[in-house]
C-alpha cells in the first residue's frame, strides 16, 4: 500500500538515491514519524480518556491493566508502523537482515514487557490484598521474590525462544543449565531447607510477630520472621537468630496463645486451726477471688491435703489475658496475706516436736 502511495508522487521524486526513489524515502520517513505520533496519541488516549471510563467501573483490575499496558500497547503500535514504513525501502542484504533482527528483538522485548506488566497487574489486584490482611510479615517478604521469579521465568523463556528462532542450538544450553542447577541445589540445600521452613511458618502460623514462644531451648519475643531465619529477643534481652529449618523438626510452645495464665497456690495452715478457722479461710479466699478484677471467675478452692506440718488449701485461679501477670500475682498474694492476718489465720511452717525423757 505504501509503495502505491509512493508511485503517485511527481516524476522528479522518482529519482533514485541509495537504491530507492526520493518518493519512497519520503514515504518511509513520513511513515516512521506518523507511527511515532500515533503511538504517542494512543498512549495519551489510554492514560487519560480510557482511564476516566475505567475509573467508573466497580473493579480495579481494568484500571491496573490500562496503567500497566498503556506503554507496551503504544510501543507495539509504533513498532508496527515503523516496520511497515521500513518495508517500503529496498535495503542491502546485510542492512536489511540487521533491521529484521532489530525488529524481531524489539517485538520479543515488547511481548515480555507486556507479560510482566500483566503479572504485576494480577498480583497487585488479587495477591497483595490477601497479604495485607494477614498478620504475618513473611508473606510480604515472599511476594516480591515470587514476583521477580515469575518475571525472570518469562525473560528466560523469551531468551531461549529467541535464540532458537535465531538458529542457535538451545538444547546444549538447557542441558548445561540443568547440570548447573543441580550443582547449585546441592550447594544451597541448607538455604532451601530454611526457605521451606519459612514457608511452613507462613502456612501453619505457629507464631507471629510479638508473640512470646519457647523454641529450640530459647524463651523470648518474636521480633522478625525472615525467609532464612527468625529472630527473637530472650527474656534476658539477648537477640537470638534461629534458622527456619529448625521449626520444621522441633516443637514450639506459643505462650502468647494461652487464653489466660493458670496459677496454683498452696496455702498451709497450722494444725492448731480448728474447723471454724478452716471454713473462714475458705470463705475469705472465695471473697478475695470474687472481688478481684485481675482473674477469671472460674476459680477453684479446696481443702485437699493433710501434710506433715500443715493443713493444705489449694487455690487455683486464672489471670486474665489482658492483665499484667507479675502485677496480678503480687496483688493477689498481698490481699491473701492481709486478709488472713486480719482474721488471725496462721500459716504453718515445717515444725518438729521432740519429746525428751529424763533418765
Amino acid at each position: 500500500m505504501l509503495e502505491k502511495i509512493a508511485s503517485l508522487f511527481p516524476p522528479f521524486l522518482q529519482e533514485m538515491y541509495f537504491g530507492n526513489s526520493i518518493a519512497k524515502w519520503v514515504v518511509a520517513i513520513s511513515g516512521i514519524l506518523l507511527s511515532i505520533l500515533i503511538a504517542k496519541v494512543m498512549f495519551w488516549l489510554l492514560s487519560t480518556i480510557v482511564k476516566r471510563f475505567t475509573a467508573r467501573t466497580k473493579t480495579n483490575l481494568d484500571d491496573l491493566l490500562i496503567e500497566k499496558l498503556e506503554g507496551p500497547v503504544a510501543f507495539a503500535i509504533g513498532l508496527f508502523g515503523v516496520w511497515m514504513s521500513m518495508d517500503v525501502l529496498k535495503l542491502p542484504d546485510g542492512l536489511g537482515k540487521f533491521f529484521t533482527v532489530v525488529f524481531y528483538i524489539a517485538t520479543v522485548i515488547n511481548i515480555v514487557w507486556t507479560s510482566t506488566r500483566l503479572i504485576d497487574a494480577i498480583i497487585d489486584e488479587y495477591i497483595v490484598p490477601l497479604t495485607e490482611k494477614s498478620e504475618s510479615d513473611l508473606d510480604d517478604q515472599i511476594l516480591p521474590i515470587v514476583r521477580k521469579a515469575l518475571k525472570a521465568t518469562v525473560w528466560v523463556l523469551a531468551f531461549i525462544i529467541g535464540l532458537s528462532n535465531a538458529g542457535y542450538d538451545v538444547g546444549a544450553l538447557i542441558a548445561g543449565l540443568g547440570i548447573g542447577g543441580l550443582a547449585f541445589a546441592l550447594a544451597a540445600q541448607d538455604s532451601v531447607k530454611n526457605l521451606f521452613g519459612g514457608i511452613t511458618i507462613f502456612t501453619d502460623k505457629p507464631f507471629k510477630i510479638k508473640d512470646r514462644v519457647i523454641a529450640s531451648g530459647h524463651d523470648g519475643i518474636i521480633e522478625e520472621i525472615g525467609l532464612r531465619s527468625t529472630r527473637l529477643r530472650t527474656m534476658e534481652g539477648r537477640r537470638v537468630t534461629i534458622p527456619n529449618s529448625v521449626f520444621s523438626n522441633t516443637s514450639i510452645e506459643n505462650i502468647s496463645s494461652e487464653p489466660n495464665r493458670k496459677v496454683v497456690v498452696n496455702l498451709a495452715l497450722t494444725y492448731s486451726s480448728d474447723i471454724t478457722k478452716m471454713e473462714e479461710a475458705l470463705t475469705t479466699l472465695k471473697e478475695i477471688a470474687t472481688a478481684s478484677q485481675n482473674i477469671e471467675k472460674d476459680f477453684a478452692i479446696s481443702f485437699n491435703k493433710f501434710l506433715d506440718s500443715a493443713l493444705n488449701i489449694e487455690f487455683v485461679y486464672f489471670i486474665r489475658k489482658d492483665k499484667n501477670i507479675p502485677t496480678a500475682l503480687t496483688d493477689m498474694n498481698l490481699t491473701i496475706l492481709k486478709k488472713f492476718n486480719e482474721k488471725g489465720i496462721d500459716f504453718a511452717f515445717p515444725t518438729r516436736t521432740v519429746f525428751h525423757k529424763a533418765l
